[in-house]
């Protein structure tokens, strides 16, 4: 039988060659929000790997909603044409589909990069910027707290949401995708950890959620039905009292009744309290709770590293693809190696093909 990781699989109207999708990684390279060759080198390789599908990592929908001030943007014209640069060198040498996800990182936002650190660069200080959240408290103590968005706050976000979507359509990207997970602007409305909101936007679940289901109603509009919308959310904040479960299917029946394409589940990230069980597989059980609930496609992700491993997840239905990460930086042919053990083939660009070994040498398809 041959292996289900490796069987094509349709993502909305968008067909995928096999079930692995290369998570979105930031890299903190871009100056201004913009793309450079940096990310033409390394997206490059990436899409050359043999996946399903590429997604760029989080791109700011303002300034003020980079992570660092190395994040890529899609905010104004300049970072939509050295994003569609890049795009235009990767599709030149790969048909890999490309998707991106779109991001605002709320109060983790306005850090030192992670190689010099990664703190808070408070507002005034070279790189550094008032941030903004749900509520005006800041992720970690003695950090300069986020303003609390108004009404012409949300209203400037949602627009900027929408308009970073219309800018991804505009490029061509074959899928786009809501960040919703780890912590960051749209988690920061979601957790009750984070959102001590006393308006309709903060309280009971049925009011945390309308913000997030506000972005993505805004998106969707933007966004053309044959192009997949997607959303990335965290499972659970693994802090007492945060964000569960529960409330992520509950959010997440919500998505796909707005005609959300697929739910990507990882987890954390929104307090330094969370206490997460680490170890190979460690999400998948989120995952698998949200497959349960909806009919949309279920991404699964979090240490896995090994073929059978991927395999076994989607062979027993836990989630219908797999996605990688730091596996795929520290092994850009992990698919490769995935195919070669399972006995499946993979495509390869016409210059590789000489590199079957022994092994597996019907492991490339052309």
């Amino acid at each position: 039988m041959p292996a289900k990781l490796f069987t094509p699989f349709n993502l909305g109207q968008l067909t995928l060659s096999n079930r692995i999708v290369i998570a979105p990684m930031c890299t903190y390279s871009a100056s201004e929000g913009c793309a450079n060759d940096w990310h033409v080198i390394h997206y490059g390789g990436l899409a050359l790997s043999g996946a399903g599908l590429l997604t760029i990592e989080a791109t700011a929908v303002a300034p003020e909603g980079r992570i660092t001030y190395g994040d890529i943007g899609l905010w104004n014209d300049d970072c939509e044409a050295a994003l569609g640069k890049v795009l235009a060198s990767v599709r030149r040498w790969s048909d890999m589909p490309v998707a991106i996800q779109i991001a605002h990182a709320g109060r983790k936002a306005s850090t030192d990069l992670p190689w010099n650190g990664g703190a808070q660069l408070p507002p005034g200080s070279e790189h550094g910027w008032q941030t903004v959240s749900s509520s005006a408290q800041p992720f970690e103590a003695g950090e300069n707290a986020p303003v609390s968005l108004d009404r012409d706050g949300l209203k400037r976000i949602r627009e900027a949401f929408a308009e970073a979507a219309k800018r991804a359509v505009r490029l061509g990207f074959d899928a786009i995708q809501v960040h919703s997970a780890h912590g960051y602007l749209l988690h920061q409305f979601l957790s009750p950890l984070a959102n001590t909101r006393d308006d309709e936007y903060g309280g009971g679940l049925e009011n945390r959620l309308r913000f997030p289901l506000e972005v993505f109603d805004a998106m969707r509009e933007a966004v053309p039905d044959k192009i997949p919308l997607t959303a990335r959310m965290s499972g659970t904040d693994w802090v007492d009292g945060g964000w569960d479960i529960d409330q992520t299917v509950a959010y997440a029946k919500a998505l796909e009744a707005r005609g959300c394409t697929a739910i990507h589940i990882s987890s954390g990230g929104l307090s330094l309290l969370q206490k997460i069980p680490l170890g190979p597989n460690y999400q998948v059980p989120l995952a698998r709770a949200v497959k349960q609930a909806v009919k949309i496609p279920v991404v699964t992700v979090g240490l896995i590293t090994e073929a059978q491993q991927a395999e076994a997840i989607v062979g027993t239905g836990d989630a219908d693809l797999v996605a990688v990460a730091r596996a795929v930086l520290y092994d850009p042919r992990w698919p490769w190696h995935a195919a070669a053990a399972l006995g499946a083939r993979v495509k390869a660009a016409p210059q590789y093909l000489r590199s079957a070994p022994r092994s597996a040498p019907d492991l490339f398809k052309a």
